[in-house]
């Protein structure tokens, strides 16, 4: 199946569609996100400035649509290394998140979210190889310090990392 289509539910059915067609129509679909953390820091992504929508902004670790059929754990392991050239031994599922947002030019994402963690010991030691077709830049930043930059300046990071860390960041984090 082509990259491009994500699992959506249009008209109550679950369906490959086209992303960028789901992404206009706002229909509910499938995503992933996942969030590596090392004492209380965590690792965050700047999304590239070619992205087709949120291009610049901040981001949880890693996050994408899994492909028809693809296990969610699996997906999350595939992007961590497409994106950030990262494997981890284990990510441990958190939760299930819903929720919608408008990210910009008539796009809106509305999401049915599998949100995993993964344990660093020695994030110093993390090696990561951005793929800059999809990543800018990444930092590790202290739970705290992304909560208030977020309060001070939220139209710097996407709409999702806004709602996990407002509405779901105990629950990711603990």
């Amino acid at each position: 199946m082509n990259i491009n289509f994500i699992p959506a539910w249009d008209q109550g059915v679950l369906k490959p569609l086209e992303k960028l067609e789901v992404h206009k129509r706002g229909l509910r679909h499938k995503a992933v996100s996942v969030f590596l953390i090392s004492d209380n820091n965590v690792l965050i992504q700047k999304r590239a400035s070619m992205k087709y929508h949120t291009p610049g902004l901040w981001a949880n670790t890693c996050c994408t649509h899994p492909l028809w059929s693809e296990d969610p754990k699996e997906c999350a392991h595939r992007r961590l290394k497409e994106e950030l050239g990262i494997e981890v031994p284990e990510l441990v599922y958190k939760n299930k998140i819903d929720y919608k947002a408008d990210v910009g030019n008539g796009l809106i994402e509305n999401e049915n979210v599998d949100v995993f963690v993964g344990s660093i010991k020695e994030k110093d030691n993390l090696k990561i190889l951005l793929n800059k077709d999809e990543v800018a830049e990444v930092r590790w930043i202290c739970f705290d310090r992304l909560k208030e930059e977020i309060s001070l300046s939220p139209d710097k990071f996407t709409p999702w990392l806004r709602i996990y860390v407002q509405d779901h960041f105990e629950q990711i984090i603990n």
